[in-house]
């Protein structure tokens, strides 16, 4: 998403240069969404990618649907000829056949969760999509979707500072044996421990309408993370490594997908695949970042109603 847009200005050089370091490092999972860019980051994956798609497993969603004259109006759409619509575009956009993991980005409250789940699954049945997925769903919308048709992975935001899947959502699909990932898994940058204040940022940045990092928030937040960085000195490894290693110590079903615009922070992200922790270490990571202690929501009250918990 970043290479796109809402984290500053884009570099498609270095955005390729780094999606190809990835490939070559061994990953092979990529997450985008037709919202990112209104379309330039499948466009984007799309360039990197040609001739190499069968190295790799490309994630995908529609749902959030962007004025074209105003980006920041949004709104959600579950209906089934927009689904057929978006699927195609995004198809033609990364210049592939089939899709091989399809999200609903959000829930569409107005439209019966049977015609949207019945859309996607129509898709499957067509060929164009191989397994579909829900995006920031609760629980028994969980339920219920996988009752009309199998869902194979749900996103949803998770890290140290965003816990709230812990109690329903994760056991949830460890009993439905769906898998979990974990979007902005270092607290969209906060956990690097590399932003010491958001003057820095430029406007269009996301996170300077992200209330928690906004004035007293930032301040409380940025504690936790300086205790966070104490013991990752004391592991002789990055904050953003221990963060990472903590979200797959804690279920074996959760495959963060920390997001990264340079070469330079994705070989400093991979390497917490060989960061082991103790039951101990857990433990005190999750008592240092108890969610009573977080300062502020994860989305401002704008970006709430498109929410389903």
């Amino acid at each position: 998403m970043g290479m796109s847009e809402f984290y500053g200005p884009a570099d498609e050089a270095e955005s390729i240069a780094t999606l190809h370091r990835a490939l070559d490092l061994g990953i092979n999972f990529f997450d985008t969404a037709d919202m990112y860019g209104m379309g330039a980051n499948e466009s984007l994956l799309g360039k990197a990618f040609k001739g190499q798609w069968h190295k790799i497993i490309i994630a995908t969603k529609f749902g959030i649907v962007r004025d074209p004259n105003d980006a920041s109006i949004r709104s959600v759409n579950g209906h089934a000829d927009y689904i057929n619509k978006a699927c195609d575009d995004s198809l033609k956009r990364l210049g592939i056949d089939v899709i091989d993991l399809y999200y609903m980005h959000r829930l569409d409250k107005t439209v019966p969760l049977e015609e949207s789940i019945g859309a996607m699954a129509e898709l499957v049945r067509a060929g164009k999509v191989r397994y579909i997925g829900l995006s920031e769903v609760s629980a028994e919308t969980l339920r219920r979707a996988n009752d009309i048709f199998p869902i194979t992975a749900l996103q949803s935001e998770y890290s140290l500072w965003t816990r709230g899947t812990e109690q329903t959502l994760l056991p949830l699909c460890q009993e439905l044996q769906v898998g979990f990932i974990a979007y902005s898994p270092l607290g969209r940058g906060f956990l690097t421990n590399t932003i010491s204040n958001t003057m820095h940022l430029s406007d269009k940045d996301f996170r300077k309408q992200s209330p928690r990092f906004m004035g007293d928030n930032f301040a409380r937040n940025q504690q936790l993370v300086a205790e966070l960085t104490e013991m990752a000195n004391d592991k002789h490894i990055k904050p953003a490594q221990l963060a990472l290693a903590w979200t797959m110590a804690k279920f074996p079903h959760v495959i963060p997908i920390p997001g990264t615009k340079r070469q330079s922070y994705l070989e400093e992200n991979i390497k917490a695949t060989d960061v082991k922790l103790t039951a101990d270490e857990v433990a005190k990571l999750d008592d240092i970042f108890a969610p009573d202690k977080i300062a502020g929501d994860r989305y401002p009250e704008s970006a709430k109603s498109m929410l389903d918990s």
